[in-house]
């Protein structure tokens, strides 16, 4: 054996353990998934039993040029099951140059409880964080709701959040569940459905069940007001401003809660250009909230917290250099440039990591009745092409985060009309 096939076998192992560890961590967390699922039952049905002295809540909807959906949002906020006296939707027009703004101020002329707040011109389109931070200036209520543009609540999601605030004082926030509305539009938002859905059922139902853990998303979650104002608003430099606010929420000492009977309905990208600006944003995002708390490692109050969320945010990377490992050593023998002479089953067990991937992902999708038999040629594809494209998103992130340096900016996700949705709910 020559040095450099014995330097070949070494990353060859790398990569399947790598790869092994990423799949039967997530089958772990796949597992407690479905218990919490289970459990979820039956703390949905209690809740409905029960009656709660809800607190006031505002609900924030940071809107930049929203006017495809921007009504259908509205109107979804009206319908939630909540007290109407406790209520106030707070959607903020945030440098819009389309018609958003009429539409909220006709919104607002037929319902009390629908509010406008323009951002003071010149600062608006600066981002999310922003127009959030700006808008808490008019917020007086007890709790805070934060939702996008494009969602479409189901009327009891905002109940069923606050009442994990309310019954729970070791809780800051709780989040809801984001299912997919045009899933069926093309086999990128197949993919896209299939992510979603296995990432809410792996690192939020997995994660809370096991280590009473979640991290925030953009939308469908629930904040104490004082604990925001506490923790300073959102960090305006955060692309990902979600996991960034997660992370100050445990620093604080407060859990945050994964609810996932409480469901809202979203739009992903239907066009590859979309959908490769937005998850580079993400691993932007992502980038700054590592190096922002690595160097606040040792003043974490709770070091297990510490660890699982920051290997959650390394997941691009760990995946990353898996992958590329992985698809560098399939090419290199396959066109017998080398041999791998290494001892050992390791054919067999990278055939079983293939298929443990597609069994922990068809369990993970089966809590929403997402697992017909039909996906698992679609789970197939996914493998071999959408995940490999992570390799391309983390090399084009790196890029222009640390070889171009070009500012972080926000990137909003282009909508469509709603009108046309398929697989509304």
């Amino acid at each position: 054996m020559t040095f450099l096939e014995i330097d070949l076998s070494l990353l060859f192992v790398i990569a399947v353990i790598l790869i092994w560890f990423m799949i039967a961590y997530q089958f772990v967390l796949t597992v407690f998934g479905y218990i919490n699922y289970l459990k979820s039952l039956n703390r949905k049905l209690a809740i409905d039993r029960m009656t709660f002295d809800y607190p006031s809540c505002t609900i924030l909807i940071p809107a930049h040029n929203e006017e495809k959906v921007i009504a259908a949002t509205i109107d979804s906020m009206l319908r939630l099951e909540y007290p109407k006296d406790r209520l106030n939707i707070l959607v903020i027009n945030d440098g819009s140059t389309d018609a958003t703004r009429d539409i909220i101020l006709g919104a607002a002329a037929r319902d009390r409880r629908v509010t406008l707040f323009d951002v003071p011109r010149g600062e608006g389109g600066r981002g999310k964080s922003r127009a959030l931070n700006l808008a808490m200036t008019l917020v007086a209520s007890e709790v805070i709701a934060v939702y996008d543009a494009d969602n479409t609540p189901d009327k009891h999601a905002l109940r069923y959040l606050v009442a994990q605030l309310v019954g729970n004082e070791e809780l800051g926030a709780a989040l809801g569940k984001f299912r997919t509305v045009n899933k069926d539009v093309n086999l990128l938002t197949r993919f896209i459905n299939i992510e979603t859905l296995s990432f809410q059922s792996m690192l939020q139902a997995g994660r809370w069940q096991m280590h009473n853990i979640a991290t925030l998303p953009g939308t469908n979650f629930v904040i104490w007001t004082w604990l925001i104002r506490q923790l300073k608003g959102w960090d305006e430099e955060a692309l990902t401003e979600d996991s960034e606010l997660s992370i100050r929420i445990y620093q604080e000492g407060y859990k945050i809660k994964f609810v996932p009977y409480a469901i809202t309905y979203e739009q992903e990208p239907q066009t590859w250009g979309v959908w490769v600006r937005q998850r580079t944003r993400w691993v932007r995002g992502n980038n700054y909230v590592l190096g922002k708390f690595l160097k606040q490692i040792r003043r974490f109050r709770n070091k297990r917290v510490m660890f699982d969320v920051l290997y959650t945010l390394s997941l691009y990377y760990v995946f990353f250099v898996a992958i590329v490992i992985s698809d560098l050593l399939f090419i290199v023998s396959a066109a017998n440039l080398v041999t791998i002479s290494l001892p050992g089953p390791y054919t067999f067990v990278w055939i079983m990591a293939f298929f443990l991937f597609l069994g922990e992902t068809m369990l993970a999708i089966s809590y929403d009745g997402e697992d017909h038999i039909r996906r698992i040629p679609v789970l197939v594809l996914m493998y071999f092409t959408y995940c490999q494209l992570w390799i391309y998103i983390v090399i084009k992130a790196l890029w222009i985060e640390y070889i171009k340096k070009e500012k972080r900016t926000w990137d909003k996700t282009i909508r469509f009309d709603v009108s046309s949705s398929a697989g509304m709910q």
